[in-house]
């Protein structure tokens, strides 16, 4: 933030923290994140191991189809293509090996308005992935999180709500809105009831957050997501919470949403057994399964016998 640019990193932290956990990686190794435009891939060279969590995506490879949320390897010769399915908005495709790409200010996350760190991935472009490896006992289905909540999205009223009507607030809480077109990394334009001014529009700009709910002149909210600017002078009606940032990022064009209002001491309550629930999933997904022949040997093939 000191440098005037945003953290980045992923749209969909958990989803991509899943991805890592699943093939054994460090936890924040590079790894691409997949828009609704989709990826193919080729491997040119050489055989690793991968992983694809984020939205319900369709997972093609080798002349199979699957969804999202699984673990496979790809081998020379064979594509890998990833393409919008029935939801979610972002994917993540982790690999088995370093991707080699640049950095910036110590992170290879890609800043999107910028193009600071890693970069988008361009036709063409060719992929160099270090140390792979092949990680048969990693194979299969990653289960996917329970405890993301699917209800409202929840926020802090403020900082900035003496800004609005009594009107306007009550709106913000009890209306229906829907995400516009006008979506990206940056941030989510809402359409809805139009949130009424009570006085003068600016503000003194000052730092802005993930999950801020700006309002602009013409009283429609843009949620600021994680290519957010750094300050900004629109007021704010409603911060939402940590917790509901990656379901909300995953929303699609057209997909209607309600706020509801918790304390402060609820959102910190909320975020707290989130952060609990969050680290014993990364760390369940993290566990090998085993060779094909150890899970063989864990599963009852046999019920019994008769004898001759």
């Amino acid at each position: 933030m000191r440098y005037g640019v945003a953290a980045s990193g992923p749209m969909d932290r958990l989803a991509f923290d899943a991805a890592n956990a699943a093939l054994g990686n460090e936890p924040g190794l590079t790894a691409i994140e997949v828009s609704l435009g989709g990826l193919m891939l080729v491997c040119s060279k050489g055989s690793l191991t991968v992983a694809i969590t984020g939205g319900d995506f369709v997972v093609e490879h080798a002349g199979q189809k699957t969804n999202s949320w699984t673990i496979l390897t790809l081998r020379q010769g064979e594509k890998l293509a990833i393409r919008a399915g029935k939801a979610g908005s972002w994917a993540y495709l982790a690999f088995a090996g370093a991707l080699a790409t640049d950095d910036w200010l110590g992170s290879q996350a890609t800043h999107s308005t910028s193009g600071f760190g890693g970069g988008a991935v361009q036709a063409g472009r060719s992929l160099v992935i270090s140390d792979t490896e092949v990680r048969d006992d990693r194979l299969g289905d990653i289960a996917k999180p329970e405890f993301i909540p699917d209800g409202p999205v929840r926020v802090v009223i403020g900082p900035q709500d003496q800004h609005f009507t009594s009107l306007a607030i009550e709106h913000f809480t009890s209306a229906t809105f829907s995400v516009t077109d006008a979506y990206d990394r940056m941030g989510m334009r809402l359409s809805g009831p139009a949130l009424e001014l009570d006085g003068a529009l600016s503000i003194p700009s000052e730092p802005i957050v993930r999950g801020s709910v700006q309002v602009s002149g013409d009283g429609v909210p843009t949620i600021l997501l994680a290519d957010h600017q750094t300050t900004g002078g629109y007021p704010k009606i409603a911060t939402v919470i940590y917790c509901d940032t990656d379901s909300l990022a995953q929303l699609r064009a057209g997909q209607i949403m309600r706020f509801v209002s918790i304390t402060g001491q609820q959102s910190v309550d909320e975020v707290r057994n989130f952060a609990i629930r969050r680290k014993q999933y990364l760390e369940e997904v993290s566990i090998a399964r085993g060779s094909f022949e150890q899970r063989l040997m864990r599963e009852n093939l046999i019920h019994g016998f008769i004898e001759d």
